[in-house]
């Protein structure tokens, strides 16, 4: 990581410190969608409080695309040829600071969408015009082998639960509380992981 203030990151300033990022970069364009980043992500974060589910899903579907704020490789965009792997860039971001499940859940939701298509080819229909491009750049459905070796992962059903969630946030007119409601669940799941 190229960032400065990353080498200053602390338990105490990390769930400050993504804030900061929804304010300044959360109105930015998400993948030619008609939600914002920001948008996308509260969606996600809101779908899963609402139904019920984990407080670590719900901040790993708020999590999920910190790395197209925080990649060195910059963000996607639809004239993209390569992938950019902001999966990889926010789950180092985040690893200091979360447990594995969150970690994984943003690590591997770029890989569960290529499982899913592979495992359940309905999934696919469920994909917007970006998500099928992403996928292709992304190396497309995962092969067998693939499938038998991400089925290894111990947080495989929460993974696949924030895809799911990826997939459903993408609502132009929804309305969804602001970061700051989630921030002291942000701020639970750190404080457990880092004691």
């Amino acid at each position: 990581m190229t960032n400065p203030d990353f080498e200053t990151l602390t338990k105490d300033n990390i769930v400050a410190f993504i804030g900061d990022i929804f304010d300044r970069r959360g109105d930015e364009e998400y993948l030619g969608e008609d939600v914002t980043m920001a948008q996308h992500m509260l969606q996600g974060a809101t779908l899963a409080e609402q139904g019920g589910l984990d407080e670590d899903i719900i901040v790993s579907a708020l999590l999920h695309d910190i790395g197209h704020f925080t990649s060195e490789f910059g963000t996607y965009h639809p004239s993209d040829t390569e992938d950019r792997h902001h999966e990889d860039a926010g789950a180092d971001v985040l690893a200091p600071f979360f447990p594995s499940v969150v970690t994984d859940c943003v690590k591997f939701h770029v890989a569960a969408k290529r499982y899913l298509c592979a495992t359940k080819p309905e999934y696919f229909a469920r994909l917007s015009t970006a998500s099928v491009h992403t996928l292709e750049l992304q190396g497309g459905p995962m092969s067998e082998n693939e499938v038998i070796a991400f089925e290894t992962n111990p947080n495989l059903k929460k993974i696949i639960q924030v895809r799911y969630l990826d997939e459903a946030g993408k609502i132009a007119d929804m309305t969804t509380p602001n970061y700051a409601h989630f921030a002291p669940i942000v701020q639970r799941i750190v404080d457990v992981h880092c004691g």
